[in-house]
């Protein structure tokens, strides 16, 4: 049996540190303080018994459980990140454990009325009778994917301590910066010697994923005319009315707020703007390629509209590609997907098997030659004050990790 009071030492032990990414940041890993848990990380492993640990200087750490059996395993490994969203502040992270919860509100911060309620959440309601790690509600947990990373050294000392559960070499690996894109951009994937792998990064019981958005960002630029407003007449162009245009011309109901499954969407999540200038920052997400095309097509196809209208150029577009679906490289492979999918259905655990709305570690790393799905880690409400983990999902999660080790050896005698 898994211990319930190990996975929440552990998982409190790694929230309580600070590992919060910087998208201004341009080193790897992008703040300094995730050193603190990494260090950590390779000392626990060691610990533990894991062999071949090692950490490079970008803080991307590897690590090996060998063989025990004699006949010839595929390598499997198992990936999670460390860092936390700079969503939300990961700063003083302060869990509160709630043991069998009752289905009702959860006061999270009775000082500032900060209320976790099934009403609004109704996923709550899954975990009834359960025990809930959530925050106090002044910071984000750090479940998304310190969960993942409590389930991958659960499962590897487990299966330390228990010898008879026969596996093939395991490899598991720990990256930063995942929360700004960034998480795979440095991952050796021939040293980690790989054949497929998982990311424990999902959210939901189930949630089984092997499809993600295509991705991209866009700046655009919208350029005015600054004079003084009293003699601006036939003078002034400003760059915040052309930039109004702009946003209204999008299709209104392809955003994040009115869209769900396999629909993609524009978002635009940055705006700064004065009289002279105005930037845009957006990102464009659809799950189909040819979908995803025609989105990138569509704002630039726009910015010259309008610069049309203005006789000059008024709006210009940088458009950068981030990750693609991991669809087209796992499929060939699909049996990896069909071993997490019945060990899943062996453990008790309805298999969810749906696409990810945003984007993985895995998707990045399946076009750099190491196929991977996704598996649930057991957060919800990442990113934000609300965000919670169930103790019990951590323990599936776990005990998943080792039923694929276990299945991968014997569909290989």
């Amino acid at each position: 049996m898994i211990s319930k009071e190990n996975i929440i030492k552990r998982f409190v032990g790694y929230v309580t540190v600070d590992t919060e990414s910087d998208p201004n940041s341009d080193t790897t890993p992008s703040t300094a303080k995730q050193w603190d848990l990494a260090n950590a990380l390779v000392e626990e492993l060691k610990a533990i018994g894991m062999q071949d640990v090692t950490i490079d200087e970008n803080a991307y750490i590897m690590a090996t459980l060998p063989s025990n059996v004699n006949h010839e395993v595929p390598t499997i490994g198992f990936i999670s990140h460390f860092d936390t969203s700079p969503d939300f502040t990961g700063a003083n992270v302060k869990p509160q454990i709630h043991e069998n919860y009752d289905g009702k509100d959860i006061v999270l911060n009775a000082e500032k009325d900060i209320v976790l309620s099934p009403d609004y959440f109704e996923d709550l309601l899954l975990y009834k009778g359960q025990t809930l790690i959530t925050t106090d509600g002044t910071t984000l947990l750090g479940a998304d994917d310190k969960a993942g990373i409590t389930e991958i050294v659960s499962a590897m000392e487990y299966l330390i301590k228990n010898p008879e559960i026969k596996h093939g070499k395991i490899r598991v690996g720990f990256t930063p910066d995942e929360e700004i894109g960034r998480g795979a951009h440095k991952f050796d994937v021939q040293k980690f010697g790989a054949d497929y792998a998982y990311t424990m990064d999902g959210s939901q019981v189930g949630e089984l994923e092997y499809e993600n958005f295509n991705a991209a960002g866009a700046v655009v630029t919208i350029q005015g005319k600054i004079v003084h407003p009293g003699y601006a007449k036939g003078k002034m162009v400003n760059s915040m009315y052309i930039t109004t245009e702009y946003i209204n011309s999008l299709p209104r109901l392809e955003t994040p707020e009115h869209t769900e499954g396999y629909e993609g969407f524009f978002h635009l999540h940055t705006m700064t703007g004065e009289v002279d200038q105005t930037t845009l920052e957006y990102i464009i997400r659809d799950h189909d390629k040819e979908h995803f095309e025609a989105r990138k097509e569509v704002m630039e196809k726009l910015a010259i509209e309008i610069n049309s209208q203005y006789g000059r150029e008024v709006i210009t577009i940088e458009i950068k590609d981030q990750y693609f679906n991991m669809k087209e490289k796992v499929e060939p492979v699909m049996h990896i997907v069909d071993i997490a999918e019945e060990a899943m259905i062996q453990l008790g655990i309805k298999p969810l098997i749906k696409a990810i709305r945003g984007g993985t570690d895995g998707s990045q790393l399946s076009y750099m030659g190491l196929p991977c799905p996704n598996i649930f880690a057991g957060g919800h409400n990442f990113h934000g004050r609300y965000e919670y983990v169930p103790v019990e999902s951590m323990i599936k999660a776990t005990e998943v990790i080792c039923k694929i080790a276990e299945l991968t050896a014997s569909k290989h005698k």
